[in-house]
């Protein structure tokens, strides 16, 4: 399997510079995947630059590599958001690792009214911080050239807000309406909102509709927030074309 290893914002990724992996990539690329000199492997900056590069030296503290080619990867249009509900667990955070994968562009966390989980104080920075971790290794897990941003946590004035400015989609079992025919065209970001365990709260749907969201079923199963937002993402990718 191909190794992908991001390398720190604002290092030179340009064929012919001498770029290095420090922290926990550089501990990775050599105690882990035990690269030496001479190996080539996958480079990033997050942004949307892919390039190849070969290893000159390989140490636990700090890996250096020479950039032989860089390509650069164009972002999707339309963006696709998803709004992920805090949840009991590590049910949200699988749900970030999965959409991650999907090709998801922006993340936000959400304290929704039926939330168990409760961020508040120090836990707030902390566990936005480990959701941007846990996208980071989930882009190169799929040799992403974009890794999703991972924004503050929300509450239900935020998300109005968001609403009237966006293509907003709230995942609803009792739903009239199919999402596949609730996915808008246009390039505007289209923002899937994935409620807790307990769900969306009437209240926190009733003002998000009144703001220009529409709410779309993805048939009669409930299907838990980690999975939800999943199964959701990969009827936007086919029906948006991402995945053509």
């Amino acid at each position: 399997m191909a190794h992908l290893y991001r390398v720190t914002d604002g290092a030179p990724l340009e064929a012919g510079a001498i770029v290095a992996l420090d922290g926990d990539e550089a501990r990775h690329a050599s105690s882990v995947a035990r690269l030496v000199s001479g190996e080539s492997v996958a480079l990033t900056n997050g942004h949307g630059l892919l390039a190849q590069g070969t290893v000159k030296t390989s140490d636990p503290k700090r890996v250096t590599l020479l950039v032989d080619s860089v390509e650069e990867i164009a972002a999707l249009v339309p963006e696709v958001w998803l709004v992920q509900a805090l949840a009991k667990g590590d049910r949200d955070e699988r749900a970030v690792e999965a959409c991650t994968e999907l090709g998801v562009d922006r993340v936000i966390p959400w304290q929704a009214a039926r939330s168990v989980a409760r961020w508040s104080g120090e836990k707030i920075e902390k566990s936005v911080g480990r959701w941007q971790r846990i996208a980071g290794e989930a882009s190169k897990q799929s040799l992403r050239a974009w890794v999703p941003t991972i924004d503050h946590m929300v509450e239900l004035p935020e998300l109005v807000k968001l609403a009237s400015r966006t293509r907003m989609v709230l995942l609803e079992p009792t739903a009239s309406t199919p999402l596949q025919h609730a996915i808008p065209a246009g390039d505007v970001p289209v923002v899937l909102v994935v409620g807790p365990e307990g769900g969306i709260a009437p209240e926190e749907r009733e003002a998000l509709e009144q703001a220009g969201a529409v709410s779309a079923s993805l048939g009669p199963l409930v299907l838990r927030t980690s999975t939800a937002g999943v199964a959701a993402l990969s009827l936007i990718n086919h029906t948006l074309g991402r995945f053509a």
